[in-house]
């Protein structure tokens, strides 16, 4: 079995669309939740999302052709894997095969935004006026073809839609790919580009999404009055390489993946498992990929701040660790800043975890004022703090009961 590292890592969110920038608002605890600026509709059940800004793709390096012939959510991929691969250093042909360099990035919903365009089209004007690009610009799968084809990644590839828990079960089965000798590198991940009228109104209608106006009080990961997820947007990508290439070409590694959990609840199509049982062996199978011992850990929840799910959660963390052990943990939730970018969620939350295991440091769960009495670890509220995590894991939930967990060790 191969090892396998980060060596390379892109983004675009809510919070920047650089690493660089992403973690400097993170640790000052910046909040991306905003009124919606891209929906004028007054009508909205909600008023507030996690929405990229700023996103230029032609003056972040894509070409007019790719900007016309891609949905938002493959443009997030590809400019996301352009940073990713830049910042790897990685050379196809030079450091690897391209028969041996993989794609592997999911998608939870997919080309939305041309979905609800060419319906309109075909409502308005008829289905003769349906753009012959519709299709490839609508699958799920295209922003992994399309990366694939910028960077001439041949090997396997793999686009992973399993709701919520995409981006972690994507960088998961890319880290396997490597592991069992199929690849020598993938550039993988998850992105998603969803605030749209239609998925709004479907989130809010299943009494999922959090209608508090004010963007301090509508994501609340933990905090007893946490009533919904706040939508977010984007996409991070990862290189990840078998070490000894990694290692023979002296490329930057941020952590090593070591472990890999992927389960399912059985039990309901949008509620978690209450007693997270399944979601406990999800983060076991990853732990025990990592040799886990008792080492200083860190959490990257799922932390949605629905009712359900951080309890749930709290519950699973506690059934792996023992309740002593859990309370040791340093744990953050995100969400709370960026909002829940559904299925680019995982992967984004992944390149915060590599982050925290490399630089030491762990952002905080914002506007955490009112603690649940059902969630009683250590959250870290409101202010990031120092600590250095030996190993460190980050947990993603689906709908349909999707569980997903990587375990990550400081190299």
């Amino acid at each position: 079995m191969k090892r396998v590292v980060i060596t390379g890592m892109g983004c675009i969110n809510p919070l920047g669309n650089d690493i660089n920038t992403l973690w400097d608002n993170l640790l000052k605890g910046t909040n991306a939740i905003a009124p919606i600026t891209s929906i004028t509709n007054q009508e909205l059940p909600v008023s507030v999302a996690a929405e990229v800004k700023d996103f230029d793709p032609l003056a972040l390096g894509l070409d007019k052709q790719a900007v016309r012939h891609n949905d938002r959510y493959a443009l997030f991929a590809l400019a996301a894997a352009k940073q990713a691969m830049a910042d790897s250093g990685l050379v196809v042909e030079k450091d690897v095969a391209p028969e041996r360099f993989g794609c592997a990035i999911g998608s939870g919903i997919g080309g939305i935004h041309t979905f609800v365009s060419e319906q309109t089209k075909v409502l308005n004007e008829g289905v003769r006026r349906v753009s012959p690009l519709f299709i490839p610009m609508m699958i799920s799968n295209i922003a992994s073809g399309n990366v694939a084809i910028q960077f001439n990644a041949q090997g396997p590839n793999l686009p992973i839609v399993t709701a919520c828990a995409t981006g972690t079960h994507s960088v998961g089965e890319a880290y396997r790919m490597i592991k069992e000798g199929l690849a020598d590198a993938m550039i993988t991940g998850s992105t998603e580009a969803a605030i749209t009228e239609i998925a709004i109104g479907g989130f809010a209608n299943s009494k999922a999404l959090s209608t508090n106006p004010d963007p301090n009080a509508a994501s609340l990961p933990f905090d007893a009055r946490r009533k919904g997820f706040v939508m977010g947007e984007g996409a991070g990508i990862m290189i990840l390489e078998d070490y000894d290439v990694a290692v023979r070409r002296g490329a930057h590694i941020y952590a090593e993946v070591v472990g890999y959990g992927n389960t399912c609840d059985a039990h309901h199509y949008t509620a978690p498992r209450p007693d997270g049982k399944c979601a406990a062996q999800a983060i076991r199978l990853a732990l025990q990929g990592a040799a886990y011992k008792g080492e200083p850990l860190y959490i990257n929840a799922h932390g949605t701040g629905t009712p359900l799910n951080d309890k749930s959660e709290t519950s699973a963390i506690k059934q792996v660790l023992g309740d002593t052990e859990a309370h040791k943990a340093v744990i953050s939730s995100t969400k709370s800043m960026m909002g829940h970018m559904l299925g680019a969620a995982g992967s984004t939350e992944l390149i915060i975890t590599a982050l925290t295991v490399k630089n030491g440091k762990v952002p905080p769960t914002i506007n955490l004022l009112e603690p649940d009495p059902e969630c009683d670890l250590d959250y870290t509220p409101n202010v990031a703090r120092d600590y250095q995590p030996e190993v460190a894991i980050s947990n993603s939930f689906g709908f349909g009961g999707q569980n997903a967990c990587v375990a990550l060790r400081k190299l």
